[in-house]
């Protein structure tokens, strides 16, 4: 059995997990990161790769537009290339409803000083000439970018490493508990080895999974599992520089540096979490196929070399759970990020920090808070048949209706 003693210990390796350790060794603190599988293996390396400002709640804007700075300087914080492009993205609108949300999306973002254009039908198709008949016009936002999911976490996690921390992989966290001002963790390497970390402060990184770590402390996290549908296209010729979104999330799609077009598209699909076994069906690749094509049918006809999903931790509204227990000291929880894990991370990394190190933070993060649920928080029930397909339990009992 191997002994580990350490300032703080970090329950999940994904892509909040490694920019948390990366955070805090900056700070000088002593970290040490368990991860069940290989850092980046969930959530974290499905993602579609968006870092959009447009379309964020109000209340998630402040958390949002501190990372958003953080992530155009990030290449050069890591030394490396995470294909961060900054060409922008496009929210597509194709019925008046979806004209209205538009509009309103754009107030919010009027308020911090990046309003984004709004474009009517003809002069969307004028930009885009690639757009079909079913676009009704568009607001488009400079400032969004995109990187590549693949490459940010094992990046974060080297940096980690350069910077001192202590990362392991393929070792499932099995108990843990809270005595004398100190945490244990008993956790199991995939060779069999028993390993105990014990630390001053706890971090609650763990995703999907980030609910069974609280109920150690009496805590409860109404997290439940979905997964994305996410596909890939042959490569082909640079046609689109920004993403290309219907607002409604019903399907959307970015090229990458390569030429590939990479699709995806809501309603969210019902996962596995405990056999961590997923795919996307046959019957959803053609639906968001046929919906590619209705907005952009220079598609029709291309090639998909691949299809993915993963599994991702989801509150009912839609937000993380992010900042200190409510019931144990020196623990605190970054979790459940409910599909926003990338667009927040460097943020949410230098919040946790701040909050360990320092005692506080200015970013706000009330909404965020464990103590709401004791509140009943939630979503109007047609929000969330969009986001999730029937079948999705959200929360632990509550199924969402027909998309």
């Amino acid at each position: 059995m191997s002994r580990i003693e350490t300032e703080i210990a970090i329950v999940g390796g994904g892509l909040v997990g490694c920019m948390i350790a990366c955070a805090l060794r900056r700070r000088g603190r002593a970290v040490v990161v368990l991860e069940r599988g290989l850092v980046g293996g969930q959530s974290s390396g499905v993602s579609f790769g968006s870092l959009r400002l447009q379309g964020q709640h109000a209340t998630d804007l402040p958390l949002a537009l501190r990372a958003h700075g953080l992530w155009l300087g990030i290449e050069a914080e890591l030394g490396e290339s995470v294909e961060l492009e900054q060409h922008g993205h496009v929210h597509l609108g194709l019925t008046a409803a979806h004209l209205e949300r538009l509009a309103s999306n754009a107030n919010q973002l009027d308020a911090v000083g990046l309003r984004p254009e709004l474009l009517d039908r003809a002069e969307a198709r004028r930009r885009w000439p690639f757009l079909g008949e079913a676009v009704q016009g568009a607001s488009w936002s400079r400032h969004d970018a995109t990187v590549n999911p693949r490459l940010v976490t094992p990046a974060f996690a080297r940096a980690a490493l350069r910077l001192g921390a202590v990362i392991r992989e393929s070792a499932e966290v099995l108990g843990a508990e809270h005595a004398n001002g100190r945490f244990t963790l008993r956790a199991r390497a995939a060779d069999g080895e028993d390993l105990v970390v014990v630390a001053d402060s706890l971090v609650n990184a763990a995703g999907a999974w980030c609910g069974a770590l609280a109920q150690n402390f009496g805590e409860t996290i109404p997290v439940f599992a979905a997964g994305p549908a996410e596909i890939v296209t042959e490569p082909q010729p640079r046609f689109a520089l920004p993403v290309m979104h219907v607002v409604d999330g019903s399907v959307l799609f970015r090229q990458t540096i390569r030429g590939n077009v990479i699709i995806g598209g809501h309603p969210r699909m019902s996962v596995d979490a405990e056999s961590r076994q997923v795919r996307v069906p046959p019957e959803k690749i053609a639906t968001n196929l046929a919906r590619l094509v209705a907005i952009a049918p220079l598609m029709r006809g291309q090639h998909v070399i691949r299809t993915w999903s993963g599994i991702e931790g989801y509150i009912a509204d839609m937000r993380p759970v992010l900042g200190p227990s409510a019931t144990t000291p020196g623990l605190f929880h970054a979790c459940a990020f409910s599909g926003h894990g990338l667009q927040v991370g460097p943020a949410v990394a230098e919040v946790l920090a701040e909050l360990i190190v320092d005692g506080a933070t200015e970013t706000p993060i009330g909404a965020y808070a464990i103590g709401r649920f004791e509140a009943g928080a939630g979503r109007a029930g047609h929000a969330l048949a969009e986001e999730f397909q029937e079948g999705v339990r959200v929360g632990p009992a509550h199924p969402v209706g027909p998309a």
